[in-house]
């Protein structure tokens, strides 16, 4: 290569120079080290800040923008089985026995021999009373508001009081299961508690045959203290209910709100017909208004039914009927939930042995089909067996009632029955769409 001198050499010199790579020397152990606590000290303060923004932030935005998620929350009520009765095991004795008195002596003596006093008195119905007055938390004034005119036009309001149990709460709403009447033709309604503070309330979802109601109360529309002093009233299982039991009434049984009542069991009827199922009626010893609303609670501060007047006992009018909780929890959820139950509109009874040996085929027996009822419309007659209801085989109640409350209101469903003919029954298919209660 020609030696280059003068101005050229030196541009040339630059260039080399601008060409050359700088390198950085490696990091250290101990530098990376520091570089990785470095970006985790930043990500957790960047997570820090963030969630107390969020936090901050999101009452605001509940506020004006609406809560979405919680409007979403869906409310979930445990099912009940009935109680199954066992055989005792076989206890097989392998030594010679030894004389004992039996144990019903034992306990009756001891009964006999202990002497009650008023203390013992004080202290059971002191029990009981703590049980009514923690119950009564749950309980509220539904007032139902409606708009007339007197006779010279002049507008006037009219009010109906009943007694409401606060059955499920969530983070926005209360909900409120009252008397049906509560709510029928209400241009408003207003619930008050028992700290005499009152907030307007929606209707969630009303039955009329069951002949009660769900209404929703807004928590953010309540004085925070006295939200925290309502409690939901526990739903208990009312197949736990034997005859001599103990309940406590609670909501209006004396005729006024916030009253109280004692009484014991007296008989327990199993399997009673009603619409789209069957039913227990427990009859209790104490006074009870179902119009008010009365609510029955164990010992163990549960509740396991409401007042009703529809199985009254002409032999014993001062003997309550209640409806046992355990077989209406699955229309509680769907209400609770704002949506309708689906009425099929039929009293059935299943097809016994008894029955079947006289030539009756398996299934539900039609004991009734309510007129202008989904069933009444679509030709369904007393008499008819339901052996099938869409794709499920009826054989018992359990089944028809379990299929019926699986649908929902303006669904179709094929039903196949059996209707007696000459000297034979022949199988009929009826095309009906599901209503609502």
């Amino acid at each position: 290569m020609p030696d280059v001198k003068g101005p050229d050499k030196e541009a040339a010199e630059k260039r080399r120079f601008m060409r050359e790579k700088i390198v950085r020397q490696p990091m250290t152990k101990k530098q990376i080290a520091m570089r990785v606590a470095v970006f985790f000290f930043i990500a957790l303060a960047a997570g820090v800040a963030a969630g107390i923004s969020f936090a901050v932030a999101r009452p605001i935005a509940d506020r004006y923008l609406g809560n979405t998620t919680e409007e979403m929350t869906q409310i979930t009520i445990p099912k009940d089985e009935p109680e199954t009765t066992t055989q005792a095991a076989t206890v097989v004795q392998t030594t010679e026995p030894k004389e004992t008195e039996p144990i019903e002596e034992i306990l009756q003596s001891a009964i006999e021999d202990y002497k009650f006093t008023i203390d013992d008195f004080n202290s059971l119905y002191g029990n009981l009373r703590t049980i009514a007055q923690e119950a009564d938390k749950g309980v509220v004034t539904v007032h139902s508001v409606k708009q007339q005119m007197d006779w010279f036009d002049n507008p006037i309001e009219t009010a109906g009081l009943y007694a409401g149990a606060v059955i499920a709460a969530t983070r926005t709403e209360l909900l409120i299961l009252t008397p049906e009447a509560a709510v029928e033709n209400a241009d408003s309604i207003k619930v008050a508690f028992s700290d005499g503070s009152e907030v307007s309330g929606t209707i969630k979802q009303a039955d009329t045959i069951l002949g009660m109601a769900i209404v929703s109360v807004n928590t953010d529309a309540m004085d925070p203290n006295a939200l925290k002093n309502v409690k939901a009233i526990e739903l208990g299982n009312s197949y736990s209910v034997k005859q001599g039991d103990m309940l406590i009434a609670v909501g209006g049984p004396a005729g006024m709100v916030h009253s109280t009542a004692y009484g014991d069991v007296a008989y327990v009827m199993r399997n009673v017909q009603v619409i789209d199922g069957t039913s227990r009626i427990l009859y209790v010893d104490l006074c009870g208004s179902a119009a008010m609303g009365t609510f029955l609670i164990n010992t163990s501060g549960q509740m396991v039914g409401w007042v009703t007047d529809e199985y009254r006992m002409e032999a014993s009018p001062n003997m309550t009927s209640v409806m046992a909780i355990s077989d209406y929890k699955g229309l509680l959820e769907r209400m609770s939930n704002g949506r309708p139950a689906a009425y099929f509109g039929m009293i059935g009874q299943e097809v016994n042995e008894a029955m079947m040996e006289q030539g009756l085929p398996g299934g539900v027996y039609a004991a009734d089909v309510i007129v202008d009822s989904p069933a009444y419309n679509a030709g369904i007659q007393p008499g008819d067996i339901i052996t099938k209801i869409g794709e499920r085989e009826i054989r018992t109640m359990k089944d028809f009632q379990t299929q019926v409350e699986s649908m929902n209101p303006e669904e179709a469903a094929t039903v196949l029955v059996q209707r007696n003919g000459i000297n034979e029954y022949k199988e009929i298919e009826y095309h009906l769409t599901i209503g609502a209660r």
